[in-house]
């Protein structure tokens, strides 16, 4: 099912991300992941795309085994890094060959060792072309695009990065999914700022539960996250004892997205890191629109 329908059909969507592992064991840890995903009936499961394509064929691999092994909806995530417009066409063409019906579409990160994100000859620049290349080449896809409640580390003020968001939308985009965040008042106020603007389509919270602080702390260092001081000073306090960490960023997961879901959310999309543990755990603690 596309994704324009999922939510016009589902009082609130649950999606799942997931990137594509570097090992069979870990290719089977994954497979495990997403039987207990299946659980609860996401509306969709979305499939990561390396920096620089690296994992293009993995990604439509995985994304096939979701849906003929898991009955699952998948999603492809999608960039135009270090690709030609003939190239993009050639890789969506072998999505849509496999069944895939769905695209997040990204500009994408640089690859491994370079800082800037460099336009190869032939290919895009930002991922509103993406969009446009697939509106018009391929309209029947469903498509998601990336938006930042606080602002893409690369734009220059929040008003130039809401623009950018619009015109990605205005392109063809079906709904927005958000970067991972930690204050709910910053997701409220972009959801507000895009109304604003006219942007009407679904905007979705992206959740990263926490469960290692180490890691939550690098990965909001590069993406330009607040982390709340209150809750990075009792994750400081347990730094030796992974259990308690664990403990401490489910609780906190499900005081945020109760509240997500009490202000009306359409949906939130889960950054599970290929387990569910987490995952589990919050949604077994939530009620959302629609839950039997």
């Amino acid at each position: 099912m596309r994704i324009p329908d999922l939510f016009q059909q589902r009082p609130f969507c649950l999606s799942i991300e997931i990137f594509p592992p570097k090992t069979t064991a870990g290719d089977e840890a994954l497979f495990e992941t997403l039987r207990r995903a299946a659980a609860w009936q996401p509306g969709f499961v979305s499939c990561t795309y390396g920096a620089g394509g690296s994992t293009r064929s993995r990604t439509v691999d995985l994304c096939e085994a979701i849906q003929q092994r898991f009955g699952l909806t998948a999603t492809a995530h999608f960039t135009c890094v270090g690709s030609t417009r003939e190239e993009l066409l050639s890789w969506l063409n072998e999505a849509r060959a496999r069944g895939i019906h769905n695209i997040m579409a990204l500009r994408g990160d640089p690859p491994a060792g370079q800082t800037e994100f460099v336009q190869v000859e032939g290919g895009f620049r930002h991922a509103r072309e993406l969009v446009e290349l697939i509106r018009d080449s391929f309209p029947e896809f469903g498509m998601g695009v990336a938006g930042y409640p606080e602002k893409h580390p690369q734009a220059p003020d929040m008003a130039t990065d809401l623009r950018h968001l619009k015109e990605k939308v205005d392109a063809g985009g079906h709904a927005v999914f958000t970067q991972l965040f930690y204050v709910n008042d910053h997701f409220l106020r972009f959801r507000d700022d895009c109304e604003t603007l006219g942007i009407t389509c679904p905007i979705v919270p992206g959740i990263m539960p926490i469960t290692e602080f180490a890691r939550i702390k690098r990965i909001t260092s590069l993406c330009g996250t607040e982390f709340p001081a209150p809750l990075a000073a009792r994750l400081e306090a347990a730094q030796d004892d992974p259990a308690a960490q664990f403990e401490i960023g489910v609780e906190f997961a499900i005081a945020q997205c109760q509240q997500l879901i009490d202000s009306g959310v359409p949906g939130i999309h889960f950054y599970v890191l290929n387990r569910m543990d987490a995952c589990d755990r919050i949604l077994q603690s939530l009620t959302w629109p629609g839950r039997k």
